[in-house]
Order: C-alpha cells, then sequence, then structure tokens
C-alpha cells in the first residue's frame, strides 16, 4: 500500500513545455557568454608567454605549463596585494554599513530643519562621476597628510550616496507601527534602531555590505592615484605591474586577474540569496 500511495502521490513526470525550453537554452547561452571570458583566461594562464601573444590564438594550450602562476608568485608580492585589498575593502565595507544605515535610518524616520535639501544633495551625489572628484580628492588627501596610507585610501571610499538611498527606501517600508509599540514600552530611538530596525533590515544590510566589498576590491583609479609605494599596492594596481622591457605578461597577467577575481567570484556564489533578497526587500527591484 505504501508503494501505491507514493506513487499516486508523485505521478507522471510533466514534459517541458516549449516556453521552458527556450528559457533553459536562452539562459544557457548567456551563461557561456559570461563565462567565456573566464574560460579564456584559465586557459591563457596555463600557456607559456611566447605561446599566450601567438597569432591567431587558439583556446587550449599545445603544451600545459603552470610557469606563469609560479612567476606571478615569485616576482611579483601578491600575497602583500591580497592582504592589503581584504583590509581595504573590509574597513570601506565596515564603515559603509554604519554610515549608511544611521544616514538612512535618520532620513526614513526622523524629521529635522533642512532635511529635503540634505536628501537632495545625497541624491546629488549618484550624478557625479567618482572620476571627477579624483583631484579635490586627491588635494584633500595630501593636505591631510595621508597620502600612501591606508587611511587614504579607505576613507574617501565612505562617502556611499547610492547605498544610503537604498536603505532609505527599505527603512521607508518598515511599519511604524513597530517602532510605536516600542516607544510606548519605554525603548528610546537607539534601542528601537538596534533591537528592531537592524535586525529586520539584515537582507538589506547583507546586499549593501556585498555590493561595498565588490566596489571596493575592484577600485583601481583611486589606490592608484593616493599611493606610489609598492608595500600598500591592492590587487588590480599590483596586476597591472606586471610587465617588464617586452611589454605585458600576458600569462601572469591572465593568473593575475584570476587571483584577483577568486574572492568575488566566491562571495557571488555564497551570498546570492542575499543579493537577490536585499534587492527584493529595498523596493529597487522594479526600477
Amino acid at each position: 500500500m505504501t508503494t501505491a500511495a507514493q506513487q499516486t502521490r508523485v505521478g507522471p513526470r510533466r514534459s517541458w513545455t516549449p516556453s521552458q525550453i527556450v528559457l533553459t537554452l536562452l539562459g544557457t547561452a548567456v551563461s557561456l557568454v559570461f563565462l567565456a571570458p573566464l574560460a579564456w583566461a584559465l586557459f591563457t594562464s596555463l600557456k607559456s608567454e611566447t605561446e599566450a601573444v601567438e597569432v591567431p590564438p587558439h583556446w587550449l594550450p599545445e603544451e600545459w605549463t603552470g610557469q606563469a602562476w609560479t612567476a606571478i608568485f615569485e616576482t611579483g608580492n601578491i600575497t602583500n596585494w591580497f592582504v592589503n585589498s581584504l583590509v581595504v575593502s573590509v574597513c570601506v565595507t565596515t564603515i559603509v554599513l554604519v554610515v549608511s544605515a544611521l544616514a538612512g535610518y535618520g532620513f526614513a524616520r526622523t524629521e529635522f530643519r533642512g532635511k529635503n535639501v540634505l536628501m537632495g544633495v545625497v541624491m546629488a551625489g549618484l550624478m557625479v562621476s567618482p572620476a571627477v572628484l579624483g583631484v579635490p580628492l586627491f588635494t584633500t588627501v595630501q593636505q591631510m597628510g595621508m597620502v600612501d596610507t591606508y587611511w587614504g585610501m579607505i576613507l574617501p571610499q565612505c562617502a556611499p550616496a547610492a547605498m544610503v538611498y537604498i536603505l532609505y527606501k527599505f527603512f521607508q517600508g518598515v511599519p511604524r507601527e513597530l517602532e510605536e509599540a516600542a516607544f510606548i514600552d519605554g525603548a528610546g530611538r537607539w534601542r528601537v534602531f538596534l533591537t528592531i530596525i537592524v535586525p529586520l533590515s539584515r537582507p538589506s544590510l547583507a546586499a549593501v555590505g556585498i555590493f561595498t566589498f565588490i566596489s571596493s576590491w575592484n577600485n583601481f583609479l583611486w589606490p592608484y592615484m593616493v599611493t606610489n609605494n609598492p608595500d600598500l599596492m591592492t590587487m588590480p594596481n599590483g596586476i597591472a605591474t606586471v610587465m617588464n622591457s617586452y611589454g605585458i605578461q600576458w600569462a601572469q597577467l591572465m593568473a593575475g586577474g584570476l587571483m584577483a577575481g577568486l574572492p568575488l567570484i566566491l562571495v557571488f556564489v555564497f551570498f546570492q540569496r542575499q543579493i537577490v533578497a536585499g534587492v527584493a526587500h529595498t523596493g529597487l527591484a522594479g526600477q
């Protein structure tokens, strides 16, 4: 009877509809397009430097070798670059989370004079390219004596207009009744924020943290401008130095690029649910 009941519950397997087949094929094609550069970088890193610059190029190495991987660890200070990127990215992410959460909650839940003007200034920050601010930011950092320091690389990346707006939109959607009930019980503004708002906003905070970490890890221009010390180079800056008098070492460059991209790939693999949930909870999914 148990077997018959199980067969009855399972039933016949449904066949794929034409729309499912088309969407699956389309998704597979898009995935291949995105995976092709990674595959090319991996195969190129396993070639010799001579074979990496051959014309016409070919996908698979004729002679598989790990020479590029060995060379980048021997000639490049890749461990130091990795640590520098990790320190800068973690510090930037932590500061941005604190600043964005406080600013977003303040704009969403408190009333004060000049609120609309300040919100307009924050929104204006979304329309200004970071490259435009490079020179004034560098002048400010230089006057403060923070050139060739960690803080010089970290602090200018901690003005997150987009992240403030994301959390501002999320906090606007939190029911006010939850806060009012806590106020009636005698809780203050800080206690409400830390014990009610922050736990409810974990998906959005996770998404903001992930986006900030990825952006800081990939940032090339600002660390390149603010430091000339080889010991303070981040991964993107260090990989850009993989060249000699004969030009760019393509196999080593591809190996370094894969090393730099590996943490970001792991972030997407392990935190993709938080990214999707964070975007869905901010109210930006349909915009």
